[in-house]
Order: structure tokens, then sequence, then C-alpha cells
């Protein structure tokens, strides 16, 4: 297993790059045989290994998987929104980002670069032959691979168009810091996109080749990137550019059993405590590792060094979604389509489908005699006055990566302390990946039917019959707005869903996204009594009723979008901005670097037309 105390040794002197630049002189250096630099450092199979830990070390940033650089990718999806109305996650929130705000602009693109940087310091140290390279540097070289692919799939995700860095040796000038993200002739923001894609698709393959199956690895593989975790993200990478019949091949090893064993955890909530029972198990194809609080040091640090010995070491995730009067930030809410949708379907012996209770923390009848009950961090929820996130807005809270459900803490420990590990990747997730690959290719079949309904057995739901699916694109429906999002909602991916299945660039699936996207601002109760007294011709009796039925309405989602919503997070969406914006600063620092579509409000609907990809309509799954 990792040994997350040494994170932090060598990242200092790997960080920038640019350590070994030579001196315009003749002056005597003096070299510290104790401080190691990026000439002396990395010559041994020992090195790299500190290399590699430190590789894993920075995608726990905050602009990675720490707070922003997981939660920014969720919220401009359409299962969250953004309770506090303000920070950064506002105008992401919006589909609307300023060219000017570093949290959405800057952090990410910032930290993955610093995991990158690292990533290629090692693959560079470890050469071109992997013939000539032992099981120890294998598995070295196949992890720093992992890292680099994990980064620039993330990278243009968010950014589109990143600029492309493999060689360290980069690094060795000052220009080399002043990568390129176009070439002459492109057409568009999406040729560079393809040409990173094209890299992150041949570093997980080849990461595959290289890395043991979690069962080969053993206790080494416990936290590590296995042969299974580069396949899960092969196949994920492939299907983002509509690769389905070769992303199918991949899914099908996966669940045969080539890259190691997996299975879905029996109880669902497994997959989101803290503690080595619960973390690194047989679901997880991949997950960050934060250790548990009260294991951990004291020092939050946000920097973006973050090097501290005494550094926390675990994520702000928890405070991101904690609610206010449980000590969180209450930043970011459930969206009531998402809290609908569970409600529409009831498991085989008439209860609700128990991933509603690890998603979001309302009071529920049926939760009574459920894992710890009604409970909001183990203090119990009143049955007429629902648990809200934001103090000032309201919204339905997020039980996801916190401990409102687990029964350990009474309240958020806010800032980077929660150790509870970010699962990444899970086995529902290759299971519904090779239903939706399946479908594609294939259309409904049999086949895809079973993979779904593997999952929703977990979930003691119904199974799906073939024979109600007539088309591909019902199927897909299925998938896409009710499968998906009940195993996976408000954990990171949704956005990166929504980018390649299209649906910015089709009205229907626009005006989709505008319903699903609908909140309204909670009512004080304040407020709400005096509406009520009001409304009630001056009872003080009727006036408390009321506001007390203001406040469990809040939690019943809006049946038709407008009715009474303040808005919709995507009424505020400009063209092109279904990707985050290169700061400015950054484009102005580096003349070699151009804007994405965000920056230019540019329309990316042509890139699907010219591949020819399909946007699948809107299908009315009740008919």
């Amino acid at each position: 297993m990792i040994d997350m105390k040494k994170l932090y040794k060598i990242s200092l002197a790997l960080m920038l790059g640019i350590g070994t630049l030579t001196s315009c002189n003749d002056k005597l250096e003096l070299t510290n045989p104790n401080q190691p630099t990026t000439g002396t450092f990395g010559n041994n199979v020992a090195d790299l290994e500190e290399a590699v830990i430190a590789c894993y070390h920075h995608i726990r940033m905050e602009g990675t998987y720490a707070r922003v650089g997981y939660t920014l990718d969720a919220v401009r999806g359409d299962e969250m929104w953004n309770a506090a109305q303000g920070w950064g996650y506002y105008l992401a929130d919006k589909m609307a980002p300023s060219t000017t705000d570093e949290i959405y602009g800057l952090w990410s693109w910032r930290d993955w670069y610093y995991a990158i940087n690292i990533a290629n310091f090692v693959i560079t140290k470890c050469g071109e032959d992997d013939a000539a390279l032992s099981q120890a540097m294998r598995r070295i070289k196949g992890q720093a691979l992992f890292v680099r692919a994990l980064a620039y799939y993330n990278l243009a995700g968010y950014y589109q168009n990143p600029a492309l860095i493999l060689d360290y040796n980069q690094y060795s000038s000052l220009s080399g810091l002043y990568a390129s993200n176009w070439q002459q002739g492109d057409e568009s923001k999406f040729d560079q996109f393809d040409r990173v894609m094209d890299q992150v698709e041949k570093d997980f393959a080849e990461a595959m080749t290289l890395l043991p199956s979690r069962s080969e690895g053993g206790e080494w593989a416990k936290g590590r990137a296995t042969n299974g975790a580069a396949a899960g993200y092969y196949a994920r990478a492939l299907m983002q550019r509509h690769k389905y019949s070769e992303a199918l091949v991949v899914l099908k090893e996966i669940i045969k059993g080539t890259y190691g064993t997996y299975s879905l955890m029996a109880n669902f909530g497994d997959n989101f405590r803290e503690g080595s029972a619960y973390e690194n198990n047989a679901e997880s194809l991949f997950e960050v590792q934060f250790m548990d609080y009260g294991s951990q040091g004291t020092d939050d640090e946000w920097t973006p060094v973050n090097i501290s010995k005494n550094a926390s070491q675990g994520h702000a995730v928890e405070s991101n979604f904690g609610p206010g009067d449980f000590n969180g930030w209450a930043d970011l809410s459930a969206a009531p389509w998402l809290y609908d949708l569970y409600k529409q379907e009831r498991t085989t012996n008439g209860s609700l489908d128990p991933r509603l209770y690890w998603t979001i923390c309302t009071y529920e009848p049926e939760w009574s005699n459920f894992e710890y009950g009604n409970v909001c961090y183990g203090s119990p929820i009143p049955a007429d006055k629902a648990v809200i996130t934001n103090n000032n807005n309201g919204g339905l809270p997020i039980a996801k990566w916190t401990n409102m459900r687990t029964g350990l803490y009474s309240s958020v420990v806010v800032g980077l302390k929660c150790g509870i590990n970010l699962r990444l990747m899970r086995y529902s997730d290759v299971l519904l990946r090779a239903a939706e690959c399946e479908n594609e290719v294939s259309g409904p079949t049999q086949q895809a039917i079973d993979w779904i309904n593997e999952v929703r057995n977990r979930a003691h739901l119904t199974a799906l019959q073939l024979s109600d699916f007539s088309s591909k694109d019902k199927l897909f429906e299925q998938i896409a707005n009710v499968e998906r999002p009940k195993e996976f909602g408000c954990e990171f991916g949704r956005g990166f869903d929504l980018l390649r299945w299209g649906f910015y660039y089709s009205a229907d699936r626009m005006q989709q996204l505008k319903e699903h996207g609908v909140y309204k601002l909670y009512v004080s109760e304040q407020e709400a009594a005096k509406q009520a007294t009001k409304a009630a011709g001056g009872s003080d009796e009727d006036a408390a009723k009321a506001a007390s039925q203001v406040l469990r309405d809040y939690v019943k989602v809006l049946p038709v979008y407008g009715e009474t919503a303040v808005e919709s997070s995507y009424d505020t969406y400009q063209t092109g901005h279904e990707f985050f914006p290169i700061m400015q600063n950054t484009l102005n620092n580096n003349p070699n670097l151009v804007g994405n579509s965000a920056n230019e409000t540019l329309d990316n609907a042509s890139y699907f037309t010219k591949k020819g990809w399909t946007i699948h309509p809107v299908v009315d799954l009740t008919k």
C-alpha cells in the first residue's frame, strides 16, 4: 500500500522542472548531497519509486481531486447546483464562466500540469524500450503513464485544447515551458483535443501492458493504478470519442476478469465510507487515497506547492457539500430533478431505492430502520423540517463523500480533512458503460439489459425487460437519464458524459438539461411566516403551520419547468461554455497558447456533425 507520509519528499524538486538550468557563468557551484535535484535524482529504482509516489500526491491537490478539480465537473452537470449562489462555483454552475476567475480557469489547469511534470520525469527516465525494463521498472513506468493519461483526460475534458508536453527534457530551457496548443492548418479547437486524446488512449493502453492486476499486485496494488484501472480508463477515453466498438472489447475483458476480479459490493453505501474495511474494495477499479480523519496532519495547505510534512492529507469535498447547520461550507446541492428521479421507482419490496440514502440527505419514513436511520451527522432529522444545505438559499444536502450517513462524526470537519477515499471508477460503471456500448453497436440486446440489471439488482429494483425497449434511442435514454444518474448521482463524471453525448448541440436535449437544472431558492422560516400570516388573514397559528409547510415543500420537486422556479442552471448557458475557459492570464503569459471555445464563444456542434456522431433524441420512457 502507498505510504501516504512519503508523498512530499521530492515534489518540490520536480515541481517546476527548471531546477537544472545551466548557470551563465563559470563560478564554482557546490552540490548539496542531501538535497536532490533533477540532475542527481531519479537514476535508480528507489528514486523513481519515490517519484511515482509524488505523482499520486499531485492527484490529491485542490485543482485535481481534493476539492474544485472534482466538484467542478459535477456542478456543470445536471445533478447538482450552486446553493451558495456565489464564489467560483456560481459561474461554473451557470455555464457562463469568466476568463478571469482562477478557480475554474487556472487551478485545475495548474495542478494537473504539476502531475504531468512529475509523470514526464519518470517516463523520460524509464526510456522507450519497455522490453528492457525490469518488473519493478515496468510497474514504475506503468503508473506514471496512468497518471499522465489521467491528467490529460481531465485537462481535455475541462479545457478542450490543452498543451501537450510529453518529454521532461523539454523543461531544460524556459522555452520548453511555453508549449503550444495549436498547429498550422488546425480547423477547430478540437484538432488539439484529438491530439491530446490520442495520447491519452496511447498512454492508458501502454499502462495496461506494464501494470499487474490487483490480484497479481497483492498488497502492493492497494491504492495504486493496476491494469484494471488502466483498462477502465482506456474504455472511458475511447467512449469520449464514440469509439464504442473498441471500448466494448475492453469492457468485456474487464467483466471477464482478464484484468483482475471485480464485483459489486452488496451494500451500496460501502463505496462511500471511510476506513480500510470499505476502501479499495472489490468494486473499486481506482480511487484517490486520503488518510482517515484522526490520523492526518494539521496543515490545510491550499497553496500550489502543498509539500508540508504535516499536511492534513484529506479532501474538502465534504466541506463543499456539508450543510451550514453542521459546519459545512454549504456550496453545492443536489438537483431537485435527481431527488424526484429516485422517488419515481420503488424496490421489489416497496421501499425506496437505497442509493437515495447515500446520495441525498432527506427525511424519508422508509429510512427509520435503514442503516443509521433518519440522521444527518448523527442528529435525528425531524419529520416536519427538512435539512437544507445553505442557510440563506436552501438546497438538498449531498450525502456522498461526506459523513452525513456514516455514523462517524457529529459535524463537518472543515478543510482538507475528509478521509473518505474518492472512488473514481467503480465496477458498476464498467457494467453500465458496457451496456451503453452494446446498445450503440448492436441496438437493444439481452446482453445490454443483463448488464444493466446487474446494477439494478443491487438496488433491489425490478429487472428491465428487453421487450420494453423498441429502439436504441429508448435504451440510451434509460441508461443516460435513469440508470447512470441513480447510480452515480453527484459524483465526478456527469459533465464528461454530457460532453460526449452532445447534449449541448441539440435543441430538445438543451431543453431537457434546463428542466433537469431547475432549482428554487429557500424561503426562510421568518419570511415564510410573514407570507403565511398575510395569506391566512393574520392567524399566528396558521402562519406557523404554513411556515413549516414551506420547509417540507422544499424537498418536493417542481413538476413543470418554470412554473414556480427561480431559474435553471442552464438558462444562462453560452455557446462553447460546455468547457471551462483557459484563464486569460495563462494566455497572456504563454504566447504559444490560444483560447478554447469558451474563451471565444464558439459553437462546437460542427465537430459532432463532421464526425457523424449520433446525438440521441429525447425519448419519453413512459410510452
